[in-house]
């Protein structure tokens, strides 16, 4: 029973956040939410017992976050940053409702055809050994994830790369 209060409690709390994040019209807000968005995410890895993943996805993606808040820092105007508005058209609004919706409909529709809550009712009574978790994020097999985390790797550090270039003040002769 505290398992379910625990996790109703961090849902409200990821879904709050996020949907605090996509709204705020405030660049640090966004990225607050946002890390308080990662930190619930965290608190289901501990609530499942999956403590590594739970400690790197803190590490990690909160360090991350850090470090959009000293991009932010640097790259946007102290007034930007204190109260930054930005006007949305209504077009714009209706087109990025109707591409949610397309959206919704289409993974509503993978899930039907492929059945997968019928299946994922299966799944959860399963067990998941930490081990087999460890070996399908590193190994480089079929259906495992080294490779692509490799990808993952080369496009941040370019984002970052990027970041600086972008940051970097030319100086006028």
């Amino acid at each position: 029973m505290a398992n379910i209060i625990m996790f109703t409690i961090l849902a409200v709390v990821i879904l709050g956040s996020a949907v605090m994040c996509v709204t705020t019209k405030r660049i640090m807000r966004a990225a607050t939410f946002m890390l308080f968005v990662l930190f619930g995410v965290a608190g289901l890895y501990f609530l499942l017992d999956y403590t590594y993943l739970g400690a790197a996805q803190i590490s990690v993606y909160a360090g991350g976050v850090t470090m959009i808040y000293v991009f932010a820092i640097q790259l946007v105007s102290k007034r930007t940053l204190q109260g930054m508005v930005e006007n949305i058209k209504c077009s714009r609004a209706i087109g990025a409702a109707v591409l949610a919706v397309v959206g919704l409909a289409t993974v509503a529709f993978i899930f039907l055809k492929n059945e997968f809550i019928c299946r994922a009712a299966d799944v959860v009574d399963a067990e998941v050994p930490m081990r087999t978790i460890g070996q399908a994020l590193v190994g480089s097999e079929k259906y495992q994830y080294v490779l692509p985390f490799e990808f993952i790797s080369i496009f941040l550090l370019a984002c970052i790369i990027g970041a600086l270039v972008v940051s970097r003040k030319v100086k006028e002769d």
